[in-house]
């Protein structure tokens, strides 16, 4: 960007940065629920509480969309359906499946913290993109998610299995697991949003991607729920049915809507440093569930992150004028 761009441009800029960052804290919020689902379910398994937040997923965008199902209909292409199908597979049913592992066999700490280290990921994935900042300024940034990410490593591989983490270094597995998948979404998703040219907004895109996943679950659900040893008494059915809702409704359907919102303001590298807002949010609702405080190590992998996160918005702000980020929220 030249001179004469950079004088003209900073209001808006500023403006497209200020309102990007919202619209991702408030998807990292509403994510944030994500990680707590697993403790809530009982003894449910992580694939069935997959299989019943997505069924409810598809059941909620059905209602949403059939008003103006026609309008959207005429606008989505074959390419935009296959997009929709490998993208519901890696950011909903196989990257909701591994979280729920890690959390069950790893703590909800830890699975969030490693979630933490994405924005390095997109962050090399998006250099190119337009209005990219250079790696070279997001060095700093990048390297506080590292070293969060390898705080947490430290305390899972060094502490002994507990109640709330009874395998930490399976759960690790799964969480670096889920973590690929969610990068994959991540820069599939953002790409994808800006290939439809305004042919579908934001919360359409959203809503078509909820039933392509509820055909994904379903088909997944008789499996799941057979391989089910054990047999749940109707209260325990009824609060699984609660907490797929809650979470299909927050996480799904308002919080998506939020992060397509945001991906059509925001690069792709500071997009994927918004997902630190999951990370931070996650670790306050795990510290409230399990009456804790966060230990050294969390505490330390807690500021790297938010220091992380500073240090990349500052730097897309600095790039739009010079003017502190701080300033124009």
């Amino acid at each position: 960007m030249n001179t004469q761009d950079m004088a003209g441009l900073p209001r808006l800029e500023n403006r497209r940065l200020g309102e990007g960052v919202a619209c991702g804290m408030g998807a990292g919020a509403l994510w944030g629920i994500i990680f707590l689902a697993p403790d809530l379910i009982g003894p449910f398994t992580p694939m069935d509480l997959a299989c019943g937040r997505y069924l409810f997923y598809g059941l909620f965008a059905s209602v949403l969309i059939a008003p103006g199902w026609r309008r959207i209909g005429r606008h989505i292409r074959r390419a935009d359906w296959q997009r929709l199908v490998w993208l519901s597979l890696t950011g909903n049913t196989a990257y909701y499946v591994l979280l729920c592992s890690a959390v069950r066999y790893g703590g909800v700490a830890m699975t969030a913290l490693v979630s933490g280290f994405l924005p390095v990921v997109v962050a090399c994935a998006g250099r190119r993109d337009s209005h990219a900042v250079p790696l070279v300024r997001l060095a700093p940034g990048m390297v506080l998610c590292v070293a969060g990410a390898a705080c947490i490593a430290w305390q899972a591989m060094a502490e002994p299995a507990s109640a709330m983490a009874p395998a930490p270094l399976g759960g690790a597995v799964c969480a670096l697991a889920a973590l690929g998948c969610w990068a994959c979404f991540a820069v599939g998703n953002s790409r994808a949003i800006a290939l439809l040219d305004g042919r579908v907004g934001p919360m359409d895109w959203n809503l078509l991607m909820g039933l392509v996943t509820a055909l994904q679950a379903g088909v997944l659900a008789p499996v799941a729920f057979s391989l089910d040893p054990v047999a749940h008494p109707a209260w325990l059915w009824w609060r699984f049915g609660l907490v797929c809702a809650g979470v299909a409704l927050l996480a799904s359907i308002c919080g998506n809507a939020l992060w397509n919102r945001m991906s059509r303001l925001l690069p792709l590298t500071l997009a994927g440093h918004m997902v630190l807002f999951e990370t931070l949010f996650a670790l306050l609702y795990g510290f409230m569930w399990e009456h804790r405080l966060p230990t050294r190590m969390e505490s330390l992998a807690f500021c790297c992150v938010m220091l992380s996160l500073l240090a990349c918005v500052r730097a897309h702000g600095a790039r739009n004028g010079g003017s502190a980020p701080g300033n124009e929220f």
